[in-house]
């Protein structure tokens, strides 16, 4: 209890006190009090991924009721906007550690961020994720996780104060819960070693390196035959030796079970025990260690170190949550209370989120905005599963939301002739009465069509099989569309990506919305996007194109009172055609592979068609972008002369990163400015994306790769610089297939729309 002293020496202090059933009833994620020594209980499962959940360790059952319910992570993902990213992750370890001030949680360990590469379209938990680029992925958990345990939003991480903790999962390749009877917990991904360098892993890297986490949750599935939980070289070696991991490891929920009862990777409980504490495991989120762990001890599989190991991992982060320190209400966060949950500020926030990510897909001869004057007077017909039910706007893994408004009740506070048809029993639409819709469209002045997925079509445990609308709902869409008088609007609910070709070359559907999960307010925010109080993102184009202005502008209206347009929804991940599930999702190659077809994953490597490409997204302005001459300055790129380069199969020549060293490393860094313009009516937040493009695509590279984003705030025909620090050795490499990582001699090109910037690499 020194507070003096360092934490390592406090928690081995408490280990050491400990009898070994005592220290083995705190392997588990339920650990329970030792009375003797005055130890409370502790939880260590608590929810957290976007707004505090209900869970094991946090209850929402008391004087507070309910949390901020921010959108679900693929649509924040969608405004390409860290600094978002990260306020989204302090408003969420703010609120943790005012429910556990209130009396209302028994831990402040929360199991969020999920950071796995949304690499299958098909994957249930795809909605939990920033999406489909690594590099993306691993800055949101960067910046998520020292949003939730308090640091800065960059520079120095905190090793021995934390607001909450967070816990990057699942670490690695899992990507696959339930398709066509191949479960997570029996699946094993063949992955190869490029793969794992520069898809799987780096988003764990950046959480651990970057972010400072707490925690790391490992899969389910087995990786080339190795349980994940079980893997010294995955969980000791890469993670805590070659990343500096400080922190605890949990396993998923009954990961350490099916080791033995699923996969039989051991023979018996007691050699799973052994596998995942040797491995570098600390606590199994289950019960399994705790009911098998003294019998694993007493036959001699386990060792008092690897037990005295795992628990002052585990003790030192509940010391670095201050739970040790004495009266909490005296220590640093002791003054976060209720108000703090649901506060004004979080539920702004909420709103922003929300207003950032949706992403105008389609907009057809000035379909939207909508006039806020012409439909006062006028009807509109609300027609879907989607439209009225609030609970579908919160995605999954979420707590009671601090307000509840649904899309339809948001478009009444604009039109007071609002009518609501379902249109289908729910979202699966095996069920519908396109009569009594098509009547209301014909009507109705306006339509708006609310279509999509919901927690029954995609969730953890469940994997769709195709990619279309699900049942009757595209003919549905279709003949209300026929029959309304003018064309209608289709809003998209759902977290991974649907193949609406049909509906983008309908001239009948006269825009695409698509809004994710947005969260408590979403349906809000989406009543502001399509009456132009909100400006959706846009896309790049090139600035010989910043004259040519649509007609659909002429008659935008203007913006509301208290409005700034701000914008940002780019799609964060590949919409794929219904084809694609042709690819079986057990195959986890990204690389193309023409001599059999296998098209490859992502924008990164797909080679085939696409319905909307990885960062696709319309606005109601338009935005010009080319690099500025005087500010994008290429090192010299001698000074590292003397390397030893090699050269691949296909004669390309290139240099060992890691044998270049962090110094010459250093010295190639170099600014990229882009200027970019808003040429449109409306003040918009625009996400700038930088790519990196190689002359080829061959020795695996990927065909772009995106290496930079930010969001810039610019009024009407307003042009700002846009500055991104470029570092060869990181963004120029490549993985090689042996996963190093390597620079090629020759050619590069930045890019940004339709502008490129050359530069070469000559060592």
């Amino acid at each position: 209890c020194d507070r003096k002293l360092p934490m390592e020496r406090r928690a081995a202090d408490l280990v050491s006190k400990l009898s070994l059933e005592e220290k083995i009833s705190q392997l588990g994620d339920e650990s329970p009090a030792v009375a003797r020594l005055g130890v409370p209980a502790y939880k260590w499962w608590s929810e957290a991924l976007h707004g505090v959940a209900w869970s094991k360790g946090m209850h929402l059952d008391g004087p507070l009721r309910a949390a901020t319910s921010f959108p679900q992570v693929i649509l924040t993902a969608a405004s390409f906007n860290p600094h978002l990213w990260y306020r989204i992750g302090q408003a969420i370890g703010r609120e943790a550690r005012g429910v556990y001030n209130n009396g209302q949680a028994e831990g402040l360990t929360l199991w969020a961020p999920n950071i796995n590469v949304f690499r299958d379209p098909r994957w249930g938990r795809g909605q939990e994720t920033p999406g489909e680029d690594p590099a993306m992925t691993g800055k949101y958990a960067a910046v998520f996780v020292r949003g939730v345990q308090g640091y800065g939003m960059s520079g120095a991480t905190n090793s021995s104060d934390l607001e909450a903790s967070a816990c990057c999962k699942h670490f690695t390749a899992y990507d696959l819960d339930n398709w066509k009877g191949v479960t997570r917990f029996a699946f094993d991904a063949k992955v190869t070693e490029q793969d794992l360098a520069d898809t799987y892993n780096p988003p764990f890297k950046s959480c651990v390196e970057d972010g400072g986490a707490s925690g790391i949750m490992c899969s389910y599935n087995r990786v080339n035959g190795v349980p994940t939980c079980a893997d010294h070289n995955l969980l000791s070696k890469t993670a805590r030796g070659d990343w500096s991991f400080n922190g605890y490891i949990t396993s998923d929920c009954d990961a350490v079970a099916i080791i033995h009862d699923v996969q039989g990777y051991a023979k018996a409980p007691e050699d799973a025990v052994a596998d995942v504490l040797k491995a570098g495991m600390d606590v199994n989120c289950g019960g399994y260690i705790q009911t098998h762990g003294v019998s694993a001890y007493r036959q001699g599989k386990i060792t008092g170190e690897d037990i005295d190991r795992a628990l002052r991992n585990l003790f030192a982060i509940r010391m670095r949550l201050g739970l040790f320190n004495g009266n909490p209400k005296y220590n640093r966060y002791g003054n976060i209370g209720a108000d703090q949950v649901c506060n004004k500020e979080h539920q702004d926030l909420a709103l922003q989120a929300a207003q950032d990510g949706i992403v105008l897909l389609k907009n057809h001869a000035g379909a939207l905005p909508l006039s806020k004057s012409k439909l006062s007077s006028s009807s509109i017909a609300v027609i879907g599963p989607n439209g009225n039910n609030a609970s579908l706007l919160l995605g999954n893994y979420f707590g009671p939301p601090c307000i509840s408004v649904t899309p339809f009740q948001a478009l009444q506070g604009y039109v007071k002739d609002a009518r609501f048809v379902q249109g289908c029993n729910a979202a699966v639409c095996n069920v519908s009465d396109i009569g009594e819709a098509v009547h209301a469209a014909t009507s109705a002045d306006y339509v708006v069509l609310f279509m999509g997925l919901d927690q029954d079509q995609e969730k953890e445990e469940v994997d769709r099989l195709d990619l279309g609308l699900p049942g009757m709902q595209e003919s549905l869409v279709n003949k209300v569309a026929d029959a309304a008088k003018k064309p209608v609007i289709l809003v998209l609910l759902c977290g991974g990506p649907v193949d609406v070709t049909f509906a983008k070359n309908n001239p009948k559907i006269g825009a695409i919305v698509w809004a994710g999960y947005p969260g408590q307010a979403g349906g809000i925010a989406i009543a502001q996007v399509l009456f132009g109080e909100h400006n959706p993102g846009e896309i790049l184009f090139h600035s010989a194109l910043s004259n040519s202005w649509p007609r659909a502008f002429l008659g935008c209206t203007v913006l509301t009172a208290g409005h700034d347009g701000s914008s940002g929804g780019r799609l964060p991940v590949t919409w794929y055609p219904k084809e694609f599930t042709a690819v079986p999702m057990t195959d986890m190659r990204m690389r193309a592979d023409p001599s059999t077809g296998y098209p490859g994953r992502t924008y990164r490597f797909y080679k085939g068609k696409t319905v909307y490409s990885f960062g696709y997204g319309l606005s109601y302005s338009k935005y010009s972008h080319r690099f500025a001459s005087r500010g994008t300055k290429p090192p010299s790129m001698s000074g590292i002369g003397g390397l030893k380069a090699t050269a691949s199969a296909a004669g390309t020549v290139s240099y060992d990163v890691e044998e270049m060293g962090a110094e010459a490393c250093d010295r190639l860094r170099f600014p990229a400015v882009v200027r970019v313009q808003n040429h449109g009516p409306m003040d918009g937040r625009h996400p700038v994306l930088l790519f990196l493009r190689w002359p080829n695509a061959t020795d695996g590279r990927p065909a772009s790769q995106l290496i930079g984003f930010q969001s810039v705030h610019l009024k009407a025909e307003e042009a700002a610089h846009v500055e991104f620090e470029v570092s060869p050795c990181k963004h120029l490499s490549r993985a090689a297939e042996d996963g190093r990582k390597v620079i090629d001699q020759g050619s590069h090109f930045l890019k940004v729309g339709d502008d490129e910037f050359e530069l070469s690499f000559m060592a």
